[in-house]
C-alpha cells in the first residue's frame, strides 16, 4: 500500500492506492497551525486508510519552500509553526517506511504531467493563477533542477508602474492573481460576473508573462491551473491563447496553451507520479 498527501495552508487531503496506478476517496481536513497537532492528524489519516496493512512508501506536497533535503519547510505564512521540522521523518515514523516530500506547486504540476493536460509532451511549462501565483518546469515527466525553486510569479512585469501603485512590487503575481482582482475590485474573485471586461484584461497581462515563460523555458506546451484559471468565473483560455499568440507573432511559434485537468486531486496524482519514478 501507498500513501499520497497534500497539505495545504486551509485543508489537507489524504489518500491510499495499492498499485501506485489508482487511489481511494482522500480523506479531507482543516490543515492544523500547529506543527505537533498536524502529524498527528497525519498518523490518524494513514492509520484509518492503511487498517494495518503495511506501507510500502509515502510522499505529497506541502506548500511553501523546500529546504536542499526536501525534508521540509524553510518559509512559510499561514504554516510558520511547520518550518524548521523534518517533516518526512515525523510523518513516516511510525510506519517503517520512507516519506518523500515536494513544493506543492511543483507536485501539481507533475501530476499534470504524468496524468492531466501534459502528458505526452517532453517539456512542460505548469503554472497555477489562485490567490497568488506559482509554477515549474518540467523535463522528460521530472521536475527541472533549481538551485532554490521556480517562482514565476515574482517576475517584474510593470517596471513602469502603469497599472500598479508604487508600494505594490510590481510582479506577474500582483498583476493577474486573485488577491490582486481583489484589491483591484474590492469583491472576490467568484463576485465578479464573467462579462467584466477585467477578465479580458487580466488575460492580457498574463501573456506578458507567459511570453517571458516562452523565451526562458521554450516548453511545448503550458499548463495553466489554478481557481483563477479553471474556476468559474475565470480568465478564459481562448483569451489568453489570443493574447500570448498575439506578442509571440513573427518572433517565435507560441507551444500549445491548455487547461489543467486534474483539479483538486493534481497534488495526490503528483504524488503518486513521485512515488513511481523513486521505484518504491
Amino acid at each position: 500500500m501507498y500513501i499520497i498527501f497534500d497539505i495545504g495552508g486551509t485543508n489537507t487531503r489524504v489518500a491510499a492506492g495499492k498499485d501506485l496506478e489508482t487511489f481511494g476517496e482522500p480523506i479531507k481536513f482543516k490543515t492544523p497551525l500547529g506543527y505537533s497537532d498536524g502529524i498527528q492528524a497525519m498518523h490518524e489519516a494513514i492509520k484509518e486508510l492503511s487498517k494495518g496493512e503495511e506501507i510500502e512508501g509515502i510522499a505529497g506536497g506541502i506548500r511553501g519552500p523546500l529546504n536542499q533535503n526536501k525534508t521540509g519547510i524553510v518559509s512559510e505564512v499561514i504554516l510558520h509553526d511547520w518550518v524548521d521540522h523534518n517533516i518526512t521523518s515525523d510523518i513516516a515514523a511510525p510506519f517503517g517506511t520512507s516519506a518523500y516530500l515536494e513544493n506543492d506547486t511543483a507536485i501539481v504540476g507533475l501530476g499534470e504531467v504524468h496524468y492531466g493536460g501534459g502528458r505526452g509532451y517532453q517539456i512542460v511549462a505548469y503554472h497555477t493563477v489562485s490567490t497568488g501565483v506559482g509554477g515549474a518546469r518540467f523535463i522528460d515527466g521530472n521536475l527541472d533542477l533549481a538551485r532554490v525553486g521556480f517562482e514565476p510569479g515574482h517576475q517584474i512585469l510593470d517596471f513602469d508602474r502603469s497599472f500598479l501603485e508604487t508600494n505594490t512590487l510590481p510582479t506577474l503575481e500582483n498583476l493577474v492573481s486573485g488577491a490582486a482582482l481583489e484589491r483591484m475590485k474590492g469583491v472576490k474573485p467568484y463576485e465578479v460576473p464573467q462579462d467584466d471586461v477585467v477578465w479580458v484584461e487580466l488575460a492580457m497581462r498574463l501573456a506578458a508573462g507567459l511570453r517571458n515563460t516562452i523565451v526562458y523555458w521554450s516548453p511545448d506546451v503550458i499548463v495553466l491551473g489554478g481557481s483563477m484559471i479553471v474556476g468559474d468565473p475565470r480568465i478564459r483560455l481562448e483569451d489568453i491563447r489570443t493574447y500570448t499568440e498575439g506578442i509571440m507573432k513573427d518572433f517565435m511559434p507560441c507551444p500549445k496553451i491548455v487547461d489543467a485537468e486534474l483539479g483538486d486531486d493534481g497534488g495526490l496524482y503528483g504524488a503518486m507520479a513521485m512515488l513511481k519514478q523513486r521505484e518504491v
